[in-house]
């Protein structure tokens, strides 16, 4: 084959490439990727959103990388954009550190916990549970659905190495006696008259899901389960005292 002719012919392929019905090579490469876990992109947002709250603010921050329909707990639970964008900015905002992450199989939701700091002294634990948008690559970012913290009387120990638990690639339906298991819950909670608010989500996948319930003193309970096999394992459960004074 010529020179010329060659070149004609790679020019042709790059040319189909670069375009056509299907958008760029790059784009339909984006597209053909299986969405999977990736522990390091939540970590890298955890980190860029505890920077972000000591350059720009802490409430800043947390509406900058809160989603539409993020909940937090203020101590009852609220829609998190809206009171956040009537918060002032603390002179000394907290200080935070993840220290786990937990994600479904497909990395559409995430679940990081770490400690916080106060420059007062006071120091706790935080759950964050996080959503990935976008297409897998350069243009995915996470955005957290669900922050919940409380106050702990000894530091949390830092540990050597950011621990990350990813559930088992087993997609389909939730596991019948984890559903069975639900349902009797919310049933003897009705059953009861507790007036909880809940909170329900899970992964695209179906391999990770959260739940929260707050009682009217504000006393709440945030619950993670991952998929194990044939089941659902709770590899996170955090219990809140209502607040002091009511």
């Amino acid at each position: 084959m010529s020179k010329p002719l060659a070149a004609l012919c790679l020019g042709a392929l790059l040319a189909s490439c670069a375009g056509g019905p299907g958008g760029t090579a790059r784009e339909r490469f984006y597209r053909s990727l299986k969405p999977q876990a990736n522990p390091s992109a939540v970590i890298a947002t955890e980190l860029a959103f505890a920077r972000e709250a000591r350059e720009k603010g802490q409430w800043t921050a947390f509406h900058k990388f809160a989603a539409e329909d993020a909940v937090m707990f203020v101590p009852g639970a609220v829609a998190a954009r809206p009171w956040l964008s009537r918060q002032e900015n603390p002179r000394q905002p907290l200080q935070w550190q993840p220290h786990q992450v937990w994600s479904s199989c497909d990395g559409s939701v995430s679940v990081t916990r770490g400690a916080w700091q106060e420059a007062d002294g006071t120091t706790g634990y935080y759950t964050t549970v996080w959503q990935r948008r976008g297409r897998p690559g350069a243009e995915e970012k996470h955005r957290w659905l669900l922050s919940q913290h409380d106050t702990l009387a000894e530091p949390l120990a830092e540990p050597d190495i950011i621990r990350t638990q990813v559930a088992d690639c087993t997609p389909g339906d939730l596991p019948a006696a984890f559903e069975a298991a639900q349902a009797d819950r919310d049933a003897n909670a009705d059953a009861m008259g507790l007036g909880l608010a809940e909170g329900y989500g899970e992964s695209r996948d179906r391999t990770l899901v959260y739940r929260y319930r707050v009682a009217p003193d504000h006393s709440r309970v945030v619950s993670v389960f991952l998929r194990r096999g044939d089941s659902m394992e709770e590899v996170l459960r955090s219990e809140v005292a209502a607040p002091a004074g009511g």
